[in-house]
């Protein structure tokens, strides 16, 4: 992998109640930092794969999307390109609010 790829779960109220997701997969296979900076900017808390965090894999933003109507949640995960080194990962997880 050379490139940001952002992934997607949506959760609904039946989903939840069974401890699983409506919908979940791949929403950007190739999406640069700038662009998912953009869309992770509505998440209500972001959080890295690991803790403490060393060298994340991917960083998940939670409550990215939400419908009060209808009880729908969605979360956004940004996975992070092989090549990156772990201060790299590091420095983007902290750009986007993680905790370290």
């Amino acid at each position: 992998m050379t490139a940001f790829m952002m992934t997607y779960e949506l959760i609904t109220p039946s989903s939840a109640s069974h401890g699983d997701v409506e919908d979940a997969g791949i929403l950007y296979p190739s999406i640069t930092l700038r662009e998912a900076l953009d869309e992770l900017s509505s998440a209500k808390h972001v959080e890295a794969n690991e803790w403490p965090v060393t060298c994340p894999r991917w960083v998940t933003g939670y409550r990215t999307y939400e419908d009060h109507q209808s009880g729908e949640t969605g979360n956004l995960s940004l996975h992070f390109p092989e090549h990156l080194t772990p201060s790299t990962r590091r420095r983007i997880a902290r750009l986007l609010g993680v905790q370290a």
